[in-house]
Order: C-alpha cells, then sequence, then structure tokens
C-alpha cells in the first residue's frame, strides 16, 4: 500500500487547493508581526509633558490659565533657573491655595528664586499636551517609572514563551486547526481587553494573554502549511516569514494614519476575528489524523484536496492504517530519548536562542537612525527582504544545512568586524553591520523550516513549540544583555552576539539534511535520516514507516 507521502503526490503537492489554504494563513505572519513589534508606537516617548504642581489644577481654572500658560508659569522659571531641570521628572516643592497670585503665584515666597527653592520628584501629578497618545502617557510610564514599557514587553514574550508549550502541546493533543481558531479568538478578545483596559495592571494581565494566543497562532499555522504539502515544495514556510516582513512594513503606516494607541491596538487585534472564517475554507492536518487513528476523515479530507487540485485518487484507497508505534501524548522525554533526537534538540533550541538574540539586538543597535520614526521603521523591515530571497534562491539548491550555517557564521563575522572598524567611517560600519543582520535574518527564518523537518508528526508541534520557546527567551535576554553590556564598551555586545553566532553556525552543520526528504513520520525515521545521504551526498530512497492509505 502507498504512503502518505505517495498519496498526496498523487493528490497534488502544491496545487489550487494548498495555494489558497497557503495565502489565507499567510495573513497570520502580518497580523502576529504587528503584536511582535507593536510596543515601537504603543510605547512612544511622548514628546512634550511636566510635573503639575500641588494646587495647580484649582489655580488654573481660577485664573483662567490654557496648559500653555501653566506650563510656562510653573515649569518655565524652573528652567531658566536651573538649567539641568525640564520640569519632567522633578517640580518645585510648593502647594497653590486659594491665597496664590495669579500674576505672579511665586511672590509669596519672597526673594527667594525658583533655583533656590527646594525640588520634589514627580510621582503622578504629569501633564501630557497629548494624553492618549502612548501607553506611557496613558498609564504614566515616566521619569521612575519608565521601566515598566520594558515589562511590558517582557509580559508578551513570556506570554509568547507559555503559549509555546501549552498550545504548542494542545496542537498536538486535539487538533491543529482547533487551536489555531481558538488562539485567534483568544488574541482577538484580549486585543480589544488591552484597548480599554482601566489600569496598567489589566493591561499587563491581558498583554501576557494575548501573547499566549498570539504564538498560537502563529506557530500553528506554519505547521498547518508544512503538514498539507509535499516535501519538495515545504520551503514555503520560508515565504511565511516574507509575511511576517510585510507586516512590519505595514506596522508603521497603521501608526501613522492612527492618532492613539487604543485605535492601534484595536487595528491589530481586531483582524483575528477574520481569521475564524477559516472553520470553513482550512481542514484539519490529514497528517495530523492519521497519527490520532483517524483514517477515515484523514481519507475524505485528501479526496477533497485531489478534487480541488483537479487531480483523482485511485478507488482503492479506502483504508487507512497506522504503524504499530504507540500515539501517545507528547512530553520533552520523547524529545531527548534517541540520541539522534537527542542531538538535533539541543541544536535547535541553542540556533533559536542564538537567533532570537542576536536578531533583536542587532534590530536595537540598528534601529536608532533618528529622524521619523516611520520611516526609519519601515526601511528595518525592508531590509529583511533580501534575505528571504537569498533563502528561496539557495536552500531547495543547495541544501538547508549550509546555508544555516553559512549564515550564522557570517552573521557572527560581520558582528565581530563591526566592533572593530573605527568610528570615523560610519558608512563601512553600518554595511557590516547590516550585512550581520541580513545573515542572522536567513539563519533566523531557516531554524523554523529545519526545525519542523527534524521531528516526526506525533511530535512535530510539541517540538515546534518547545525549541522556539528558547527564542522568547532569547527576546527577553537581548535588551538587557545589549544596554548592561554597551554602558561597560559600546561595541561589547557585539563580541558576545559574534561568539553566539559563530558556534551557532558550526553546530548546525552537525544537523542531518532534509533536502527533498519526505516529513518523518516516526521516532525511528528521525534516527535512520543521517543515513539517507551517502558520502557524496546521494539521497538514498526514503522508507516510510507510519502511516499508509
Amino acid at each position: 500500500m502507498p504512503s502518505f507521502d505517495e498519496v498526496l503526490k498523487e493528490a497534488g503537492e502544491f496545487g489550487r487547493f494548498q495555494k489558497r489554504v497557503f495565502f489565507l494563513l499567510c495573513q497570520t505572519g502580518i497580523i502576529f508581526s504587528f503584536l511582535f513589534a507593536s510596543v515601537v508606537f504603543l510605547g512612544q516617548a511622548p514628546h512634550n509633558y511636566w510635573c503639575r504642581i500641588p494646587g495647580a489644577v484649582e489655580l488654573s481654572e481660577r485664573c483662567g490659565w490654557t496648559l500653555e500658560e501653566e506650563q510656562n508659569i510653573t515649569v518655565l522659571p524652573l528652567h531658566l533657573e536651573n538649567g539641568s531641570s525640564s520640569g519632567e521628572c522633578e517640580r518645585l516643592d510648593v502647594v497653590w491655595d486659594a491665597s496664590v497670585s495669579c500674576a505672579s503665584p511665586l511672590a509669596r515666597y519672597g526673594n527667594h528664586s525658583a533655583g533656590n527653592l527646594p525640588l520634589a520628584a514627580c510621582h503622578d501629578n504629569w501633564v501630557y499636551k497629548q494624553p492618549h497618545s502612548s501607553i506611557v502617557s496613558e498609564y504614566n510610564l515616566v521619569c521612575g517609572n519608565a521601566w515598566m514599557l520594558d515589562l511590558s514587553q517582557a509580559i508578551l514574550n513570556l506570554g509568547f514563551l507559555a503559549g509555546a508549550f501549552t498550545l504548542g502541546y494542545a496542537a498536538d493533543r486535539y487538533g491543529r486547526i482547533l487551536i489555531y481558531l481558538l488562539s485567534c479568538l483568544g488574541a482577538g478578545i484580549c486585543g480589544i481587553i488591552v484597548a480599554f483596559a482601566p489600569n496598567f495592571t489589566v493591561f499587563l494581565i491581558f498583554r501576557f494573554l494575548q501573547g499566549v494566543f498570539g504564538k498560537g497562532t502563529w506557530m500553528t499555522c506554519y505547521v498547518i502549511v508544512t503538514e498539507i504539502v509535499g516535501s519538495d515544495q515545504r520551503i514555503i514556510g520560508i515565504v511565511i516569514q516574507i509575511f511576517f516582513t510585510l507586516g512590519i512594513m505595514i506596522l508603521p503606516g497603521i501608526a501613522y494614519l492612527v492618532p492613539t494607541w487604543q485605535g492601534i491596538q484595536l487595528a491589530i487585534s481586531l483582524p483575528n476575528f477574520l481569521f475564524l472564517l477559516y472553520y470553513w475554507a482550512v481542514p484539519e492536518s490529514p497528517r495530523w489524523l492519521l497519527t490520532r487513528k483517524k483514517g477515515e476523515k484523514a481519507l475524505k479530507i485528501m479526496h477533497n484536496i485531489a478534487k480541488h487540485n483537479g487531480k483523482y485518487l485511485s478507488p482503492h484507497y479506502s483504508e487507512i492504517t497506522i504503524s504499530n508505534e504507540e500515539v501517545s501524548n507528547p512530553s520533552f522525554l520523547d524529545l531527548v530519548r534517541t540520541p539522534r533526537m537527542r542531538r538535533n534538540t539541543l541544536i535547535l533550541m541553542y540556533a533559536w536562542f542564538t537567533s532570537a538574540l542576536t536578531y533583536q539586538g542587532l534590530v536595537m543597535r540598528l534601529g536608532i537612525v533618528g529622524g521619523n520614526l516611520y520611516l526609519a521603521f519601515f526601511i528595518s523591515g525592508a531590509v529583511e527582504l533580501p534575505a528571504a530571497l537569498l533563502i528561496l534562491v539557495t536552500i531547495d539548491r543547495i541544501g538547508r544545512r549550509l546555508p544555516f550555517g553559512i549564515s550564522n557564521i557570517v552573521a557572527g563575522i560581520a558582528c565581530l568586524i563591526t566592533a572593530f572598524l573605527p568610528e570615523d567611517i560610519p558608512w563601512l560600519k553600518m554595511t557590516v553591520a547590516t550585512l550581520g543582520r541580513l545573515g542572522i535574518t536567513m539563519a533566523f527564518e531557516i531554524v523554523y523550516l529545519v526545525n519542523t523537518e527534524l521531528y516526526p508528526t506525533t511530535l512535530r508541534n510539541f517540538g515546534v513549540s518547545l525549541c522556539s520557546s528558547l527564542c522568547d527567551l532569547g527576546g527577553i535576554i537581548a535588551p538587557f544583555l545589549l544596554f548592561r553590556l554597551a554602558a561597560i564598551w559600546l561595541e561589547l555586545p557585539l563580541i558576545i552576539f559574534s561568539i553566539l553566532a559563530v558556534v551557532c553556525g558550526l553546530l548546525v552543520l552537525l544537523l542531518p539534511e532534509t533536502k527533498g526528504i519526505s516529513l518523518p513520520e516516526t521516532v525511528e525515521d528521525v534516527e535512520q535520516l543521517s543515513s539517507n545521504f551517502g558520502k557524496c551526498g546521494k539521497k538514498r530512497k526514503h522508507q516510510d514507516t507510519n502511516s499508509y492509505i
């Protein structure tokens, strides 16, 4: 009886049906990128704010001052007498009451100038020219509270981490499409609650939950696409990354057109509800159905795929059986129980961590270009497009392993060279650093594909989820590593990035090549992967031992 991949080839490996599903699910990448990078615009620093003196509200109403007049009367004297104070994080330690004169509110303090008056730290009395422009002005995340903005992004990454474990496990146990749809619903609902959060605590709680569900949508759509196409077409997983980049390029346009952070938050969250329509357009993964002993449903979907692709399955395809391998709920021990699975898992976990840490570190380092924030962010996204194109050109010709290793090594060497280039040739320093950005972007995108191809069907979603969780850990550490080490020596973070990337490039060369090989169905298939290529690199015939039709 033919294997699943042989039946898929007869039904069409990348026909009209797969192309439609692929295009629909790619939209998930755009929306996920909005969530991933939204803090740049949700957390924009307010341009004009100051600390209000107690009693200033009543005095302003009695004297008929505008905000500008109040600022000039209360902050300007402080700045003139004490040039180091801008009135943003401290105020004059005075209290205005009904006896204060509108014409000269400081006259009651006699000959004391503003510079000689005591100062007090500001805690919760800030005034903003645009109070709802960002979460910074909404929740007073300035001065001593500025670290809370970093906390909001760390909480989102913790949500990604939790989603990788919980929803990755759930997708392997309860089905890809079910968890995908529930994740879309959860991300949309939590996004709305975030937009109308009455306080920062509620904001953080539902920002975390939106991260959980957002990660569920992203990783599950990726696995669905990978499992419904043939082995020669799995490269389309890289194309999903291009849609992520498109989202990065679209986001500044949304932020430019929408003046408030609530509007931006709703604009990036509401599209999740549209994905619920995929219930009628995207089927469950037939590969997953086979592993759960649901052969009749898998066969029905295969006939539907063939019909939409203009193909016809032979009438004797009427029975589906599973190999003798026991189908059980996955655990971490399943990923490290056998020698090659253990090696693959540890290397992939390190590759995810290094890619995320280096990628986000370089983005933050290169992103400070000044000028127009929206244009700068758009350009930073456009830089990633050549990386995806290079992958598409090389990965099906020379395989996965070599571009994976070289891209990491190039990124590491570029970081090292950048660290020691003199400051008086900034164009060369920027060019080499950009080369490092392209290299690590390629590595980041290839690890998605390789991770998916190195796990059997029963463990694939869980394996991808677990390994990619190290990506979220790297994302949490990156800003602290960058800014703490830069305080010691500006280029020290680049040295760390260089070491991590070069070591990663050497390690991934130990992984088996998966170009043109059928997705492994069992752990035994994974253990035999390295023997699929002889010394001359010729592919041996792959024996599919899991699912038969």
